[in-house]
């Protein structure tokens, strides 16, 4: 049976699920690094009995269950029997502490929270009494350091019924990071998952030979945009809890990994371990490189093609209300997959709209707005819809870019991203896409600082490369003048550091940034 023929008509994840396991039941889907492997058929047998188990605990349609867990086989096995059982779920990166943990556990009244006793250190039924000591509610706690429940399939009801898009139900709610206000809960259906997973699978063209990775926590939207793939295309998963290169580079070439990412900042660190031995690949297999969740300066590209190898980096773009939105394919050109993001991912309407309101013309810059059958359905604050959405029924992604003549999108910046100097505004990933080309420089982020005389000065706040013998703020000055930079954007302050504040995927939270050097 081909992939589309599996694909086509699955409205629920169970659905999607029960089809790859009874068309390949015996291909290895998720691997451990400690060995532990299932196939798509236990997969789909063993969350059944996790549903079973749960059951029996009264968990059921409806239900609110909210889970703080590593990447683990676990993990994914338990929001598949969450799912099966119609519950609803609210995944929780477990990098999350105390602030967002409780917001998130208070607003949806989760009946069930389901985390480990200790992870790296980490007393998490520690950290969910200090979330919740305010709160007026408690949910039940589950820690499943022994595994999970099991019971008897036999004794479910059956699977939830598939319905349209516009009547299914949400099931899964995300919270957004919640850098500069209180976190947003987004809420999705299967429906709008699976949509967003298959704009992925097609843009990429995996296929059963394919061996991927998932080193991002998997309580991230892409945790299930990337078990659509998955599932879609019938390959399996190396599984990571925590992204080290040089921990994870044996156990993907051993298994023979021939896509790896998450992010930028994956693609960053990759880079860095393979200059430790060039021209010996640390990742022979590699087919491509691919992620999103924050902007990709275009060298990195060329960078990952010419000394890692493969097709390079094939980058995406989406959000928590999106999972998917534009991706790069394997088939576009060096120039495409430098400096753009990809085309719309199929089902995705995408528009610009300049600032003052007027639909742009090719290649000019304006707030990307996108339509279809993977946008969310809606915050659980209902008041944030009305400004979400355009008249058309556009969301409004807050991010700026460029629809380009060949149909790929660029992302230019974030409408809240804009620095504004003595009345000019200056996009910071300008500046970042060319302080990235500079030798000594290995990751950068550039943000706008208060100041009295010119509103906000630019500050460009870098990492050094291995072995780098420091840098001047007079070096970036005279780099981004022979570079042809306008003065107004040359950065007026350099901060160098060797560590960063990172959402979950590994992006860069300006906010705290701006805090610290703000101070």
């Amino acid at each position: 049976m081909s992939t589309n023929e599996v694909l086509t008509g699955a409205r629920t994840l169970w659905e999607l699920t029960d089809r790859r396991a009874d068309v390949s039941p015996d291909q290895p889907m998720l691997i451990a690094a400690d060995g532990e492997m299932l196939t798509f058929g236990q997969f789909r047998d063993r969350a059944a009995r996790v549903a079973a188990g749960l059951h029996t605990m009264g968990v059921g349609t409806g239900s609110m269950v909210s889970w703080q867990l590593p990447t683990r086989i676990d993990t994914v096995v338990l929001s598949l029997a969450l799912s099966r059982l119609g519950a609803v779920q609210n995944p929780i990166i477990h990098l999350y502490r105390e602030r967002e943990v409780g917001f998130a556990l208070r607003e949806t009244g989760a009946s069930m929270f389901i985390i480990p006793t200790v992870w790296r250190d980490i007393d998490f039924p520690a950290m969910a009494e200090r979330a919740l000591a305010d709160s007026p509610t408690r949910p039940d706690i589950m820690r499943i350091d022994d595994g999970l429940p099991e019971g008897d399939p036999a004794t479910l009801p059956p699977p939830p019924v598939p319905t349209t898009a516009a009547e299914a139900p949400n099931r899964w709610i995300y919270y957004t990071s919640g850098s500069t206000a209180d976190p947003k809960g987004v809420q999705h259906t299967d429906q709008t998952l699976i949509a967003g997973g298959w704009g992925l699978a097609r843009a990429l063209a995996m296929n059963p030979d394919d061996v991927g990775t998932i080193a991002f926590p998997f309580a991230h939207i892409a945790g299930p945009d990337y078990l659509v793939t998955m599932l879609s295309f019938g390959f399996p998963a190396v599984l990571v809890e925590a992204f080290s290169v040089p921990d994870v580079l044996p156990l993907f070439r051993n298994h023979g990994a021939t896509m790896v990412g998450g992010s930028t900042a994956f693609y960053v660190a990759y880079l860095a371990e393979q200059r430790k031995t060039p021209g010996q690949p640390i990742l022979p297999t590699l087919r491509l490189m691919s992620g999103g969740g924050a902007a990709k300066p275009p060298e990195v590209h060329f960078e990952v093609r010419d000394e890692i190898g493969g097709r390079g980096v094939v980058h995406g773009y989406g959000m928590t209300e999106v999972p998917m939105i534009s991706n790069g394919s394997p088939d576009d050109s060096d120039e495409q997959l430098a400096n753009t993001d990809g085309k719309p991912v199929e089902g995705a309407e995408v528009r610009i709209v300049t600032l003052d309101g007027r639909p742009a013309a090719p290649g000019e810059e304006g707030e990307v707005r996108v339509k279809g059958p993977m946008v969310f359905h809606g915050y659980t604050d209902p008041s944030l819809n009305a400004d979400a959405f355009d008249d058309d029924g556009y969301f409004r992604t807050g991010d700026l870019g460029k629809l380009r003549a060949d149909g790929h999108l660029t992302l230019t910046g974030r409408l809240k991203d804009v620095i504004v100097r003595k009345g000019e505004n200056i996009s910071a990933k300008e500046i970042e896409d060319l302080l990235y080309t500079h030798p000594k420089v290995i990751e950068v982020s550039v943000i706008g600082l208060p100041d009295p005389e010119r509103g906000e000065r630019v500050c460009a706040v870098v990492q050094l490369a291995e072995g780098t013998d420091g840098l001047e703020l007079a070096e970036v000055v005279a780099f981004c003048r022979q570079a042809g930079l306008m003065t107004q954007k040359i950065p007026e302050q350099l901060e160098i550091r060797t560590e960063w504040p990172r959402a979950g995927t590994g992006k860069i939270v300006k906010k705290n940034l701006r805090d610290e050097y703000s101070a």
